[in-house]
């Protein structure tokens, strides 16, 4: 049976956020060690009952099954999935279909689907199998989604060091999802700021998931109410949960790819309340 690890973090509030020290947020909002060969690590949170995590088959493939917090037969009996492969090349089973997803392609998984395992082409080479999952309340099918596919916005400039494409990949315009939605953003090289101005979404909630950082280069991610922010130090491979009152953005110490994946009250993507530069403490 596959090893599957799966933390439950509470929802928290906005007012106690503001007494949390570096080590609490850090406990509270940071997900590591996501990516462990021949595992899949998970964090359920209660903030809108999403799920991130991520699947590294080296020598055996893996199947996702319902972690005990689910209460559920499989994994997809009232959820939907949305797979993004951050690794080499690998294959995802969803019932007696396989679909094969190279670096940075995607595949959503609808409600309903019992049976999703992940494999490698290659162990020297395994793919990273980054997912995150939103209740659904119908059944919507499977889609694999490649940039090519995704609604692609290109946004920033250089001279304000965050030049940026946005690949909407999991989104309304692209698959049939009930609430979920991915994507990647990719900055270019010079460019290290992301989300800004910064911006927050009382109807939803939101994960970054942050790769293509160096080893030796960081991410600092800023997060809490525009007028009382907080930032959490991050590496490769490494998420943030930001609940609906919390701003997301970040800037870094050379440019870098992030995987958000959102889901709560509205599934329009352009539903953000923004905070202008100037106003935020």
């Amino acid at each position: 049976m596959s090893k599957i690890n799966c933390q439950v973090r509470q929802a928290s509030s906005n007012i106690d956020a503001k007494h949390y020290d570096t080590e609490r947020i850090r406990q509270e909002y940071l997900v590591q060690n996501i990516m462990v060969a021949d595992e899949i690590n998970m964090v359920y949170s209660m903030i809108d009952r999403i799920i991130a995590g991520g699947a590294v088959p080296v020598n055996e493939d893996l199947t996702l099954t319902a972690p005990e917090i689910l209460r559920a037969d499989y994994f997809t009996q009232r959820r939907e999935v949305g797979i993004i492969n951050v690794g080499g090349a690998g294959t995802v089973v969803v019932g007696d279909e396989e679909y094969h997803i190279e670096y940075k392609e995607a595949l959503y998984v609808g409600r309903g689907n019992r049976h999703i395992t992940f494999k490698s082409d290659c162990p020297e080479k395994p793919a990273h199998f980054y997912f995150c999952s939103a209740n659904a309340h119908k059944e919507t099918g499977v889609k694999k989604v490649s940039k090519a596919d995704a609604v692609v916005m290109h946004l920033g400039s250089l001279e304000e060091s965050n030049e940026r494409t946005i690949n909407r990949l999991l989104v309304k315009e692209v698959v049939p999802s009930v609430q979920l939605q991915m994507g990647m953003t990719e900055l270019a090289p010079g460019s290290t700021w992301n989300t800004m101005p910064a911006h927050t979404h009382d109807r939803r909630m939101e994960v970054y998931f942050y790769f293509e950082v160096p080893e030796d280069a960081a991410v600092c991610h800023f997060m809490g109410e525009p007028q009382e922010t907080r930032h959490i130090w991050m590496h490769n491979e490494e998420a943030v949960i930001s609940p609906q009152w919390s701003i997301h953005s970040a800037c870094a110490t050379r440019n870098y790819t992030f995987i958000w994946g959102m889901c709560g009250e509205n599934d329009d993507y352009n539903d953000m309340d923004w905070c202008a530069t100037k106003d935020l403490k």
